[in-house]
């Protein structure tokens, strides 16, 4: 019997896969970008937080390849003597932290509340798809900001770990959303199936129904959309720590190193920001590209 390994491989996703250029150009540059941001401890050269190897003699040194550029800082330093290769792989760690968790809470959220009123329908499917009416009536952005800033207001000296939380409950709060939509509609379609209406019928609970039968078969469009979500969540990030409301500055995210950087670039210190801004494009570009072949290879009708 083969394995579920093998029966991936025998797949058409994998097939899809193998047989797109772009797909897999676009899944080496997100693993890159997770490799540099995960081992960045072993991969960076420096250690750009480390205050005691910082030297404010080699501030706004320019890439190797120009003039005045040092080997050893490949793209340059900042405005402290930072080495930015470094920072931008431990950057890329937290954007992609924060996008990742964001997400993660947002499908649990939504999912969970899409079954829920898709299956249960009534006053309870009425109630949520009211609330998700309600959610849609902000910018994601501007629910993004009220939360941060509020919670920020209220735990002034909080500790690192609670601003993270604070900034992934922000950007989940508004992202649950179209999970909630996307698994209710799924779910109100395979309530009335056959397999659904024989668990009933053996007095299987509902709770039960859900969770083992209606569950696995509404995930497709799920996976399919937290992947464009993640993205959209570091791209959110991004955005927040470049208005200065995003993760605590003694742990810049590649947002905050755009911003710090954006105080130089009209003054002849275009790496500054040039770089984390290239490297944002490029993983926001690299998994939307992965969430749009996985769409197309996740349709039957498009195979």
């Amino acid at each position: 019997m083969p394995s579920a390994l093998q029966r991936f491989f025998d797949g058409d996703v994998w097939h899809s896969f193998r047989t797109s250029p772009v797909a897999m150009a676009a899944a080496a540059v997100a693993l890159l970008c997770v490799f540099c941001a995960v081992f960045a401890h072993w991969v960076a050269p420096h250690n750009p937080f480390d205050l005691a190897s910082l030297e404010l003699g080699d501030a706004r040194l320019p890439p190797a390849w120009e003039p005045e550029g040092k080997p050893k800082y490949l793209l340059g330093t900042d405005d402290q003597g930072r080495d930015v290769l470094s920072a931008l792989m431990y950057g890329a760690r937290i954007s992609l932290l924060v996008g990742l968790a964001s997400v993660a809470v947002s499908v649990v959220v939504g999912v969970g509340l899409g079954l829920l009123s898709g299956f249960v329908g009534g006053r309870v499917d009425a109630l949520i798809m009211r609330v998700c009416d309600v959610m849609l009536s902000f910018p994601s952005i501007l629910i993004a900001l009220l939360i941060d800033g509020v919670g920020r207001a209220l735990f002034p000296n909080a500790h690192d770990t609670l601003a993270f939380a604070v900034l992934i409950l922000a950007i989940a709060l508004p992202g649950w959303v179209p999970y909630a939509r996307t698994v209710r509609g799924s779910t109100m379609v395979e309530r009335n199936k056959e397999y659904v209406q024989a668990a009933r019928v053996i007095g299987v609970s509902s709770g039960r129904i859900m969770l083992r039968h209606v569950l696995p078969n509404v995930l497709g469009p799920v996976l399919v959309l937290s992947t464009i979500q993640v993205a959209s969540a570091i791209l959110i990030e991004a955005t927040l720590s470049f208005l200065g409301v995003g993760v605590p500055p003694t742990q810049p995210s590649l947002g905050t190193l755009i911003r710090v950087g954006n105080d130089f670039l009209f003054s002849g210190e275009w790496w500054i920001t040039i770089f984390p801004g290239l490297v944002l494009v490029m993983i926001s570009l690299s998994i939307n590209l992965l969430g749009d072949w996985l769409r197309d290879a996740m349709n039957p009708r498009l195979r």
